[in-house]
């Protein structure tokens, strides 16, 4: 039988002591709220008010969105952190968050989130109106009930469905510019919901043992990799054409669907590299997964900031 050093023993199990100080204390409360999802949302959330706004938007406004947005992912993140605290000590790559390492209490979490939660709903109907305060609040709901709670553990669909609440920004920064909701919100929500499975799958991928270990039966745990990739291939397409729905739509100058385009064949490209790789007899870690997960991220960051532009050239 193996004996495991005191050092050896520490480097295979996440910490469990708590914060020492107010400094580490708040530290883990931002943590809680998954900051670098966080900006994912935001760089979302911001483009669509020049689009709507069909220029700058006004300030006041965007400051508000953003800063009550903001609010808004993190009581959602936090309370995720909450309902998933026992499979999040269970995977590599969640095992490090505040929870799973005992640097926050689960009453803690969950007053945090619901307090985040309801400073954003107040937040946006004070200072937008209504309508983007009811669709903030949806989305945290979405994101804590019917994904966290429902489908996340129950079905290999869940980030198709529970993507949903990620779709919610676009919505959110339309409505706070008009006041209301339209074709082109709905055309950038379709091009979220779209990006979500593949971004998500092919991270899944890389992290499959992860899942496997929580129980979570997200599409690569339960599938094999052609069908994935397959999968993630047809969603890709789905989300290129959905992003070129938004010329005509919209009536955007040319330059937003040549930079679409562009940006879009780079995408369908590095996906299509990934069932190349199966083809070759490449498996696992082997197929890179990963590639195509980073340059999804650079792909909607990109795509969002010629949603941006646009309007400011016509």
């Amino acid at each position: 039988m193996t004996v495991l050093t005191n050092r050896q023993a520490t480097a295979r199990s996440p910490q469990v002591e708590g914060p020492r100080s107010i400094g580490m204390i708040v530290k883990a409360y931002i943590a809680l709220t998954k900051p670098r999802i966080i900006e994912l949302l935001l760089i979302t959330t911001l483009p669509v008010m020049f689009l709507a706004a069909g220029g700058l938007p006004p300030l006041w406004t965007s400051i508000s969105v953003m800063v009550f947005g903001t609010l808004s992912a993190g009581s959602a993140n936090a309370l995720n952190c909450y309902v998933d605290r026992d499979i999040d000590q269970k995977m590599r790559r969640t095992r490090r968050r505040p929870l799973a390492r005992h640097q926050v209490s689960p009453r803690g979490a969950l007053v945090f989130g619901i307090v985040l939660g309801v400073l954003s709903l107040v937040g946006l109907w004070v200072t937008t109106n209504w309508l983007a305060a009811m669709l903030s609040t949806g989305a945290i709901l979405f994101y804590v009930l019917v994904y966290s709670m429902i489908l996340k553990r129950r079905t290999a669909q869940n980030i198709v469905w529970g993507g949903i609440a990620g779709c919610m920004p676009v919505m959110i920064g339309w409505a706070g510019i008009t006041e209301r909701l339209d074709w082109a919100p709905l055309v950038l929500f379709g091009v979220v919901f779209f990006w979500t499975p593949p971004h998500t799958w092919t991270l899944a991928m890389r992290y499959k043992e992860d899942y496997a270990a929580a129980k979570v039966p997200m599409l690569p745990v339960v599938a094999t990799e052609r069908r994935v990739i397959l999968e993630s291939i047809a969603y890709t397409w789905a989300t290129v054409l959905c992003s070129l729905a938004l010329w005509p739509v919209a009536g955007t100058t040319l330059f937003y669907p040549i930079v679409a385009a562009v940006l879009g064949a780079m995408c369908l490209w590095e996906v299509h590299r990934l069932l190349a790789r199966l083809n070759a007899g490449k498996s696992g870690v082997d197929l890179r997964p990963m590639r195509f997960f980073h340059w999804s991220n650079a792909y909607l960051a990109l795509l969002f900031l010629a949603v941006a532009i646009d309007p400011l050239l016509a």
